[in-house]
């Protein structure tokens, strides 16, 4: 069940806790487009602080950069919406705040297009002590539409590979989607 603005409702933020919680691990989240929605929406959920260890919205090119530690080379090449910097977000919160689960969002809200990507295209990343993973998606819909979009894909991808039994030679892969 969705809640409001097509996000994930509260039965399917509570699975992915119970999962990080049994599991033991912490999560963080980084943040572009999304602006906070993410880390909102987990922690609308009671019992989220038992796993949320924080947030970066790291809405500016340049605080994905200073704050996080993504790559200067790769944004000046590519700009912020890039699978690898959704990855790098990723990585780099699960160190800065010190979690075992990072999520990560970023892409065009829209109305208009940057970095030469149109409004709608979006990566979402979660990096795990199994790797990581990156989904590109083209989610539709005004800006509310593709922040609630992004938010539930990426709590989707979360629940994913949280949930997901410990695999021969995991690793990292970027899917597309």
């Amino acid at each position: 069940m969705t809640g409001a603005a097509g996000t994930p409702g509260p039965g399917e933020v509570a699975a992915l806790l119970r999962d990080l919680e049994a599991r033991g691990w912490s999560l963080a989240t980084a943040e572009s487009l999304t602006g906070g929605l993410l880390s909102a929406t987990v922690v609308d959920v009671p019992g989220a602080s038992r796993v949320l260890r924080g947030a970066v919205v790291a809405y500016a090119t340049d605080v994905k950069e200073s704050v996080l530690g993504v790559d200067a080379g790769l944004l000046a090449a590519h700009g912020a919406v890039h699978p690898e910097v959704a990855r790098q977000m990723a990585e780099r919160v699960r160190a800065v705040l010190g979690a075992d689960v990072g999520v990560a969002t970023t892409g065009v809200a829209g109305p208009d297009p940057q970095d030469g990507q149109p409004p709608g295209t979006v990566y979402v990343a979660v990096s795990s002590p199994r790797g990581a993973e990156v989904r590109h998606l083209h989610v539709p819909g005004d800006r509310t539409a593709v922040r609630a979009g992004t938010v539930a894909a990426a709590l989707a991808l979360a629940r994913a590979v949280v949930g997901a039994e410990p695999a021969e030679g995991a690793g990292t892969g970027e899917n597309g989607g």
